[in-house]
């Protein structure tokens, strides 16, 4: 029998701080963006208290502390510690698995037993990561990966599931879509939703309810196979979903912003640097770069200035050192010089407040359009990439970095409530008195 499991983490950000923080347990939990700029995880006394994802936090300060919502700044460190422990975890449970996103997997559990034994190994694998890892995780199992994400999602609203809920039978099936969204289904945008919805479209048991001829005359070829997997038919794997056709790495910068060029250069490469590693991750190359900065939108008080140019390379690539360099070789052209200041006048310092790096015209790793006159050793320079970046997953990120990148992250960013790197800094290791 071909049976899938999605395992999600609830509430993952709000879940990892309180593993080391039990005394938060039942009480409101909130976690802020990069620089501590807006809402980004709730858990569900945040979001009873009317709390919602996107919210500035200077606006909502004043309900925060009403409230007592305790409040801690992105620590991604530490979450990616916990993930890699559950997925250590889940690994054991399947003989694959394809990891989704930092706080979701789907479990191949075709041929393992019937779906009821599968309930309770879905049950099972629920209490073992909460005991282990302290994480609580809700398990969806059924026929395609679509359904599984619907089944998480009951799994993770109703305590009566004991962290698992089963679709396996049309009648369960036909339940299940009856009271769920259109738009909470996976592959499902807001555009889609709005044109699902002007067609009389509300529940996912509407949408599966058309026939296939239907879709077919309205809608893409994706979007026939959500209709499928709704229906039990499976034909969506994680390996063919679509790559990113666009990559981007940005951060605003704390207080006024930044002034000093050197400074600026080194977060551009850094961002750079983020981008060419997402884009090996999706084993892709990408072949034009842009790169933005501007000074603050909001003020009239200090000079306004504002960078956004790109360059095409001549050979696609995802090499972090051609990447890099491309980047910065875009933001120096557009940077203004003590040449291009007038004589007569004192050079103006601006106060850049954010940047970033964008990566696009992306295509599959391979093949790629080469070029006959190229001078790079492209087999060398794999080699080399290869083994930066198993230093790097061994020893820790950045381990082995650019110089241009620096050492002291001079931009760091702005978190007044992060939390310690329990799990990987030793000088952050839990201290119990006995």
């Amino acid at each position: 029998m071909t049976l899938f499991g999605l395992a999600d983490c609830n509430n993952f950000y709000c879940s990892c701080e309180r593993v080391f923080h039990p005394e938060l347990q039942g009480k409101p939990v909130v976690v802020l963006s990069n620089n501590d700029g807006c809402v980004i995880a709730r858990s569900e006394e945040s979001k009873r208290l009317g709390l919602k994802m996107g919210d500035p936090f200077y606006q909502v300060r004043d309900i925060l502390e009403t409230n007592n919502v305790a409040v801690f700044s992105s620590n991604y460190t530490l979450y990616g510690s916990l993930s890699k422990r559950i997925m250590s975890i889940l690994s054991r449970y399947t003989p694959r698995l394809d990891i989704y996103s930092i706080d979701e997997a789907f479990l191949d559990l075709s041929d393992m037993g019937s779906a009821e034994e599968m309930k309770s190994y879905g049950e099972r694998i629920s209490h073992e990561i909460k005991n282990s890892v302290g994480i609580p995780v809700s398990i969806g199992i059924a026929p395609t990966k679509t359904l599984a994400k619907i089944g998480s999602k009951y799994a993770k609203k109703y305590a009566g599931y004991k962290g698992c809920c089963l679709i396996d039978t049309d009648e369960r099936r036909q339940k299940a879509l009856s009271m769920f969204e259109i738009g909470d289904v996976w592959g499902i945008g807001r555009k889609l939703t709005k044109r699902l919805n002007n067609e009389g479209i509300v529940t996912a048991a509407d949408f599966a309810a058309k026939s296939e001829r239907w879709v077919k005359s309205r809608f893409n070829v994706t979007t026939l196979r959500t209709w499928k997997e709704l229906n039990g038919i499976s034909c969506i794997s994680v390996d063919e979903l679509p790559q990113k056709q666009s990559i981007c790495t940005s951060r605003s910068f704390a207080d006024q912003g930044i002034s000093d060029r050197g400074i600026l250069e080194e977060a551009v490469a850094n961002f750079a640097s983020r981008c060419a590693e997402k884009l090996r991750l999706q084993r892709s190359v990408c072949q034009s770069i842009t790169v933005f900065a501007h000074t603050s939108m909001f003020r009239d008080d200090v000079p306004r200035n504002f960078i956004n140019n790109s360059m095409t390379l001549p050979i696609a690539t995802q090499s972090q050192a051609e990447i890099v360099g491309a980047a910065l070789q875009v933001l120096r052209s557009c940077l203004p010089t003590a040449d291009s200041e007038r004589a007569d006048r004192p050079s103006t310092t601006y106060l850049y407040k954010k940047a970033g790096v964008i990566l696009w015209n992306i295509s599959p790793e391979r093949p790629f359009q080469q070029d006959f006159f190229d001078t790079i050793d492209r087999e060398k320079q794999k080699k080399l990439t290869e083994a930066i970046d198993q230093i790097n997953r061994k020893g820790g990120h950045n381990l082995v970095r650019l110089a241009v990148q620096g050492t002291d992250r001079r931009f760091e960013l702005k978190r007044e409530y992060i939390s310690h790197n329990y799990t990987t800094d030793i000088n952050d290791i839990l201290r119990v008195k006995v």
